[in-house]
């Protein structure tokens, strides 16, 4: 599986994710890699084992509508609701049509979000499930999101800050200037925060594809950003550019 449109959190090789910094969160690191899915797992404990179990069960569900619905995998466009489509899949397909973009722009967010969730069912409840810089927080304290924007000087020094009534919610990121994926856009970063991971996910696409090459600024991005329904709030960085709407609270780091 591969994601929609927008440069999709890819800001280092496979090998070499360095921006996977857990600061002084106390908790513990476990990372879970199958195919394309690649989780970083904070939580109070060891949860590899059952977190590899929901990755195969998620992805199979995916990939098991992708074979009765190849247009699901390659379509840039919102598809049609689909009642009989498993849980995950009718999520990235609304959150397509919330964002005006294919459904698998919402794909790492999903995952991300249907692990954290399992986990928690299993009684894990302080967690983040960072899925190649899309985020499922679902912290019991205040925590920030370090907002990494590849060549922007102010790439690291910006953070978003999350209170504990805001989690669970997603925080994703897409890229124009950072990774290898097809981008509409060239903002170094585009950070989304919502309720829901896959829409937050398919939102900073959407954003993302916005920013510059004939389409306006940062500027123009934002008035778009306002047009989008259930998402919490967007942050913006181009070069030495940042803008931001919504509930989000920056910080200096």
């Amino acid at each position: 599986m591969k994601q929609g449109p927008g440069r999709k959190k890819r800001p280092l090789s496979y090998r070499e994710r360095t921006y996977r910094q857990a600061g002084q969160s106390g908790l513990l690191s476990t990372f879970v890699r199958m195919v394309e899915t690649d989780l970083h797992i904070l939580a109070p404990l060891d949860v590899e084992d059952e977190a590899l179990r929901l990755v195969a069960g998620v992805r199979s569900q995916v990939e098991g509508y992708i074979r009765h619905n190849p247009v699901f995998r390659h379509s840039l466009r919102p598809l049609p609701r689909d009642a009989t489509a498993p849980a995950v899949v009718r999520e990235m397909l609304v959150a397509g049509r919330l964002a005006g973009v294919g459904p698998m722009a919402a794909v790492a967010g999903a995952i991300a979000e249907a692990v954290g969730r399992g986990l928690q069912k299993s009684g894990v409840d302080d967690l983040i499930v960072e899925n190649g810089g899309d985020i499922f927080t679902a912290r019991t304290r205040e925590c920030t999101v370090a907002v990494f924007a590849g060549e922007s000087p102010l790439s690291g020094r910006v953070g978003i800050r999350l209170a504990p009534e805001m989690m669970p919610c997603g925080v994703c990121c897409s890229s124009g200037t950072v990774g290898h994926s097809l981008s509409l856009g060239v903002a170094d970063a585009v950070v989304v925060v919502a309720p829901s991971t896959a829409v937050a996910d398919a939102a900073a696409t959407r954003i993302g594809n916005e920013v510059g090459r004939g389409r306006g600024g940062l500027g123009h991005a934002l008035e778009m950003v306002k047009e989008l329904s259930d998402i919490s709030g967007a942050v913006i960085i181009r070069d030495q550019q940042i803008g931001a709407w919504g509930a989000v609270e920056l910080v200096r780091l």
